[in-house]
């Protein structure tokens, strides 16, 4: 079947992936705080980690694999937003849980193995502080727990900066209690309206780091095989992550691949909602735009590189999946075709894979298009209702196309072809013209009000 082949953060190659144990494959990527709606970037990391999650179980078999997906329910932004809005902060974590789970649902992601909360996993936060205390990896000031990065060498290998760089590029917290600027928190005290629990230095909250090396510990052990996320939580959340677990569980190994996709942009700009182009994935699927065909746009950039989301792709998506989604939805099952499974092992190569389904397309073999979709997250069982093509008989409409092109291939004048193309597209019919003839195909937008007049 082929090897599957990796970019690995840390050494900066792309690694033939080997298994700890073939049987026991295990996969831990950061999950969402949550504290509001996901934006389109959120859902990038989902569909990335989504699509490698399916390939390993095609490979494997699912019953081999250990996908965890936390949440971050414990953090200042959620409890500033409960100030803000007055909201308890327990219904503020419960709705935006369920909402990220439609909008994802939405979206082809299928659900992890575990998605633990951070909120249930507080006493092995505390046994593993205590444990990096012991160590003398941390120490306790002024009701805080903080991690001396000066105690781990390694340090910055992930982001491939000094500490001195780090320092020099980021906000760095600046308190009397820290024995070193770079040194970061790992529990701090809670006053009276603000979550907390018991702990040896006093009541107080977990500092966000901690939560993943707890939760990765308690779920997946202290030596696993990928830990994902996106790039922008290379520093200092995975740099914070690694520096605690190698500490807490010293020559364990921690995760053996770092993945990390890139950031999103919208029509070539950073998305900001300063700018106008900022959107929640719930923004998109209220808009019209299908679930599928967010997939497909995010899917079409590799992973490693900046992705680009304007309208004039999820217009193409949409018309492509169309065409794919009547060609595959009578079709037996299928392996998974060759090509597909080639361009995955070649580090999750998405573009290429979609250029092997255009492929597969074209020759008309659709029990492989309907399998390479399902590996991509694609396929529905039939066609979904927003790309069926409503059922109407366009067929005169057809004839009278053609033979308004023939007569203007004699007279030259191309004005009254122009013109019913231009009806039959405001009233939402896709023209495919050939000189084999005429194709007339209702998109979503079908308003068959609009023809009344045509013939």
């Amino acid at each position: 079947m082929g090897e599957i082949k990796l970019r690995n953060s840390m050494t900066r190659k792309i690694e033939v992936f080997a298994p700890i144990d073939p049987t026991n494959l295990r996969l831990y990527v950061c999950g969402p705080t949550v504290y509001d709606r996901a934006h389109l970037g959120n859902a990038r990391p989902a569909i990335v980690f989504d699509v490698l999650f399916r390939l390993l179980c095609y490979v494997y078999g699912k019953d081999h694999v250990t996908y965890v997906r936390n949440f971050t329910d414990v953090d200042d932004k959620i409890n500033a937003k409960a100030r803000e809005t007055g909201r308890a902060i327990g219904e503020i974590t419960e709705d935006t849980i369920g909402w990220y789970h439609a909008d994802m649902d939405a979206i082809g992601v299928s659900r992890p193995t575990h998605e633990p909360r951070a909120t249930e996993y507080i006493p092995q936060m505390i046994a593993m502080i205590e444990d990096l205390i012991a160590k003398g990896h941390a120490y306790a000031a002024e009701g805080h727990v903080l991690f001396s990065v000066a105690s781990y060498p390694d340090y910055g290998r992930l982001s491939g900066r000094t500490v001195e760089d780090m320092i020099a590029g980021a906000r760095v917290e600046v308190a009397p209690y820290k024995r070193d600027a770079m040194d970061f928190v790992l529990w701090k005290p809670s006053d009276a309206d603000t979550p907390g629990w018991d702990s040896p230095w006093g009541y107080g909250r977990p500092g966000w780091h901690i939560e993943c090396s707890a939760m990765s510990h308690e779920l997946l052990g202290p030596h696993f095989d990928i830990h994902g996320g996106g790039n922008d939580l290379m520093f200092p959340h995975h740099e914070n992550e690694i520096a605690q677990s190698c500490c807490a569980h010293q020559g364990a190994g921690f995760a053996n691949i770092w993945m990390h996709n890139e950031m999103l942009q919208v029509e070539g700009k950073k998305m900001s909602k300063s700018l106008g182009n900022f959107f929640t994935v719930r923004d998109l699927l209220d808009q019209g735009v299908p679930g599928e065909v967010i997939r497909f746009v995010m899917l079409s950039t590799h992973y490693s590189k900046p992705m680009d989301w304007t309208a004039k792709k999820a217009e193409e998506a949409e018309k492509t999946l169309r065409k794919w989604y009547a060609q595959a939805a009578d079709a037996p099952q299928a392996p998974v075709p060759d090509a597909m499974l080639a361009a995955l092992f070649d580090d999750l190569n998405t573009p290429l894979a979609i250029t092997a389904l255009h492929q597969i397309s074209q020759s008309g073999d659709a029990a492989s298009l309907r399998a390479g979709l399902s590996i991509l997250g694609l396929a529905s069982v039939g066609v979904p209702d927003w790309a069926a093509s409503p059922d109407v008989d366009l067929s005169a409409l057809e004839a009278q196309l053609f033979a308004a092109r023939q007569t203007a291939m004699e007279t030259k004048d191309f004005a009254p072809v122009d013109a019913l193309k231009s009806a039959l597209t405001d009233a939402g019919v896709e023209v495919r013209m050939s000189k084999e003839g005429v194709e007339l195909i209702p998109t979503a937008n079908f308003d068959p009000l609009k023809l009344e007049g045509l013939l």
